[in-house]
């Protein structure tokens, strides 16, 4: 990856039925601070666009009075994002970023792979975050009876919560604390009538470069915490979690929030490069399709810089060095959020990690995973 990342960012905005994603969408498509937007959506029929917003409207295109435009998704996203940086090159739509709604029993994962995979997309997008709408009115029974809203929560990296005029101060707390036990590094943020500043929907991945370290902090949820975990408490130097919210029990079983679980690492000193990629090689081959997301900050050693990666199931980015690292902090940073590993799991494999570093290289084999490359890596 080069210093000029000129790839098209892309914002996924997901929330279950409801919840005010369109509500959202309209005031993001008359705010001029958003830019120029490319909104894809599964149906213009349902998603209720304002009338007075709409210029000309095509098969596959409606043209917007802001300068927007949207598009739908005419069964294949793939080719929807290809047939707009198309008509892109050729100078017939003008866009500086892509917003894609899912429906509202859509799980991100199936996106973040295409964004990923499929390689003509990959030249041209890249994942600038996952935005998922909460509506705090009804959002206890559907996280109650709908797993899919469960995995939309655990993969965002902000959760905006809609409808919080309508619940009380003490429900609207409870609900929030549920959230904290789903996502615990996702930035929240209160929609005001469904509005909220463009800031909060965008630059949302540290993924990209010339990231600062408060921008990586607040990826990885480091700057929500009041302390820093100390990485040498413990005998197994396994950071201490942070406090726990207040207990919640709601009237009946969470039936599908235990089944998500994250858990995270600091490793002090910087990691071999074969080391890391074995473990990772191994967890994935284990437990990929239960990996909802792994993200972290990597000092490899050798390496001058150390490198931001991200991955979801066993698909990872590209690794994007952080030429901004100050140089002396060492420590690389893993956080994991998975879906029916129980959080022992996730943490002594996390742990298993920790010691094969100070126990040396495990093999000499070339592993799989993200296969951190020193001899290719881009500096």
């Amino acid at each position: 990856m080069t210093s000029d990342d000129t790839r098209i960012p892309v914002t996924l905005l997901t929330g279950f039925l409801g919840a005010g994603k369109t509500t959202l969408l309209n005031h993001l498509i008359r705010d001029p601070d958003a830019g120029r937007v490319a909104v894809i959506m599964n149906e213009f029929g349902d998603v209720g666009l304002d009338h007075d917003l709409i210029e000309e409207a095509t098969e596959e295109t409606v043209l917007l009075q802001s300068g927007c435009l949207c598009c739908a998704i005419l069964g294949d996203l793939a080719k929807t994002l290809e047939g707009l940086i198309a008509k892109r090159k050729a100078g017939q739509i003008s866009f500086d970023r892509v917003v894609i709604e899912t429906s509202g029993i859509a799980e991100p994962a199936p996106i973040v792979h295409t964004l990923a995979t499929d390689f003509g997309i990959a030249q041209a997008f890249r994942l600038d975050g996952v935005v998922t709408l909460a509506d705090a009115a009804t959002g206890m029974k559907t996280l109650d009876q709908q797993f899919e809203a469960v995995n939309q929560i655990a993969m965002a990296d902000v959760i905006i919560l809609s409808k919080t005029d309508l619940v009380d101060p003490f429900d609207l707390s409870r609900f929030e604390k549920r959230l904290d036990g789903i996502n615990t590094s996702a930035r929240r943020i209160r929609a005001d009538q469904g509005c909220v500043p463009m800031g909060t929907l965008f630059g949302l991945s540290a993924m990209r470069t010339g990231v600062s370290t408060d921008e990586l902090d607040d990826w990885l949820g480091i700057a929500q915490e009041t302390v820093k975990p100390d990485p040498l408490a413990g005998l197994s130097g396994l950071a201490p979690a942070p406090a726990p919210p207040a207990a919640f029990t709601p009237a009946a079983p969470a039936a599908h929030d235990h089944r998500i679980n994250s858990a995270s690492i600091t490793v002090a000193e910087p990691i071999p490069a074969n080391v890391f990629d074995f473990w990772l090689d191994t967890l994935i081959a284990l437990r990929g399709p239960n990996i909802l997301r792994m993200k972290g900050i990597l000092h490899v050693e050798g390496l001058e810089y150390p490198f931001i990666f991200h991955g979801v199931q066993h698909i990872f980015d590209a690794p994007v060095p952080f030429k901004s690292w100050s140089g002396t902090d060492t420590t690389s940073r893993v956080v994991i959020i998975a879906r029916d590993m129980a959080k022992a799991e996730l943490e002594a494999s996390l742990e298993m990690l920790l010691m094969r570093c100070k126990a040396g290289n495990p093999s000499q084999e070339q592993s799989g995973g993200m296969m951190v490359d020193t001899t290719n890596f881009p500096y």
